[in-house]
């Protein structure tokens, strides 16, 4: 504990944000930097708990306290290498989690929580800047070749894991480049593609070989796999959206999010080719000078309206089939679970008309069969016995139209991809589509075959991601080598022992 006191002398502060009409100019990342002394005061709130549940808040289980001291002691080389020691991408975690340590902080009972995922930010960064983060380079490897298929935050994880083991790893990525939604899924304001491309650097340095345009069960024969390598990870992620099949969803002006998304990612590379934006025959998604509505309330939803007024639309609805979150815990959302609260992103600061309890009934179009308003109808909800909404019916009289040009589809994803490999391999899928894979081996029906992230556990965040990929990664070691030496999300609690 830096400073037994400090929770007590300093209150949450957060880093100041890039003005909104200046930020909106461009696609880069906005959020700045603490001062030294910024930062040492946020550290000293870290209370070093006696039970520190934001280890079991985050799913990598960092060890949270131990770095928050060593950051207030100015100790940022140890800063970094505890971070490290369960949390292979501190700087994409940093950035886009939606720190679920910060809702189980102890501090966060009755105050604001430690600023955690700013600090963890700041560490990798610092880290990077003074040169503590190199390559390791292997000395002995055992000769097994594993394949990861997919390149997102699981696959990267699994990777880099399985790599430091020894093992001689090829990830198969579909796409142009690595990163998977890193890259062509969370925009560049949020994450730079800076960011990934400096991590994927490090990992080819430490001897991972990247395989792009690499569709496996396409142009990548799933046989070549199982033939040539000793095991093979399954990381493709939960790719399919789900759909709003109302009339009208044919009209042109009718995309789903990733879509729009990807194509803006694509459009702000270095490696920027315009005959790579075509969705069908459709050519380009653009938002400007368009009344745009965005039905989805989650995160994808939030990145469509960020990126939707950077292109300069002319107007930005959101809409939200369930009601308003409250803004605070219920009694059905006690500490330290995560609650699922009003949240106003940077997007929305940036302008946006968020509508509740919202139902599309229908895409209305012009002559020329292209989008011009939806049909909506507002909705009340019925609680369940729980608290959380069970069933709701149409209001009366409520059902209008909402121009717009431009409508994005941002309701989650259902499963992976079946069609080509799943299908080729063969291996089980659970009731919802997902990959079959338990949790304590990530084994599925093919000994050989592991799986890990959304594609074994359906869709999910960035940090649980890589916390399959981390422990999926383990299981391979153990299956290859009959034991592993590799680090398990227990490393926090193994250190609270110690200490003891």
């Amino acid at each position: 504990m830096g400073k037994p006191t400090g929770f007590l002398e300093n209150t949450r502060q957060l880093p100041a944000k890039e003005a909104v009409e200046n930020r909106l100019q461009h696609y880069g990342e906005f959020v700045q930097q603490y001062s030294a002394a910024d930062l040492n005061k946020q550290a000293s709130r870290c209370m070093d708990c006696g039970i520190p549940f934001c280890h079991n808040g985050c799913p990598l289980g960092n060890v949270i306290p131990e770095f928050n001291d060593a950051v207030y002691r100015g100790k940022f080389d140890e800063a970094y290498e505890i971070l490290a020691s369960t949390n292979n991408f501190p700087e994409f975690t940093g950035r886009i989690c939606p720190a679920p340590c910060e809702s189980a902080c102890v501090l966060g009972i009755n105050q604001p929580p430690v600023a955690i995922e700013e600090i963890e930010r700041h560490i990798v960064e610092i880290a990077f800047e003074r040169g503590y983060v190199q390559a390791k380079q292997h000395i002995v490897r055992t000769g097994k070749k594993v394949a990861v298929v997919g390149s997102g935050p699981a696959g990267l994880a699994a990777a880099a894991q399985l790599n430091s083991a020894g093992h001689l790893v090829t990830v198969f990525e579909r796409d142009d480049a690595p990163g998977g939604l890193l890259r062509y899924g969370i925009p560049d304001f949020k994450l730079e593609k800076s960011v990934v491309d400096r991590r994927i650097r490090l990992m080819e340095e430490e001897g991972v070989v990247f395989r792009c345009n690499a569709e496996v069960g396409k142009n990548i024969p799933v046989g070549d796999l199982l033939r040539e390598f000793h095991a093979i990870v399954l990381a493709g992620g939960s790719t399919i959206p789900r759909d709003l099949t109302v009339p009208g969803r044919e009209l042109d002006g009718v995309h789903f999010a990733m879509e729009f998304l990807k194509q803006q990612n694509k459009r702000v590379s270095p490696q920027f080719d315009s005959r790579q934006l075509a969705v069908g025959d459709r050519g380009e998604i653009l938002a400007a000078g368009k009344h745009v509505v965005v039905i989805g309330g989650g995160d994808t939803g939030s990145d469509c309206v960020g990126t939707s007024n950077r292109q300069g639309a002319a107007s930005v609805t959101q809409l939200e089939l369930m009601p308003t979150p409250p803004m605070e815990r219920t009694p059905n959302m006690p500490w330290p679970t995560y609650p699922m609260t009003f949240k106003v992103t940077s997007s929305h600061e940036e302008g946006c008309e968020r509508q509740f309890a919202i139902l599309t009934k229908a895409f209305l179009g012009d002559e020329n069969g292209k989008l011009r308003a939806l049909q909506v109808v507002d909705i009340q909800w019925t609680g369940a016995k729980d608290g959380r909404p069970a069933s709701f019916a149409e209001m009366p009289g409520s059902e209008r139209e909402i121009p717009c040009q431009l409508a994005l589809l941002a309701m989650g994803f259902l499963y992976p991809q079946k069609e080509g490999m799943l299908d080729q391999l063969g291996v089980e899928t659970t009731g919802v589509g997902n990959v079959r894979a338990s949790e304590r081996s990530y084994q599925t029906t093919i000994s050989k075959v592991f799986a890990a992230g959304d594609m074994r556990r359906g869709q999910s965040l960035v940090v649980w991601a890589i916390s399959e990929g981390r422990e999926c990664a383990r299981k391979v070691d153990e299956y290859l080598m009959g034991s592993s030496l590799l680090e398990t999300k227990d490393a926090a609690l193994k250190l609270e022992i110690e200490k003891l």
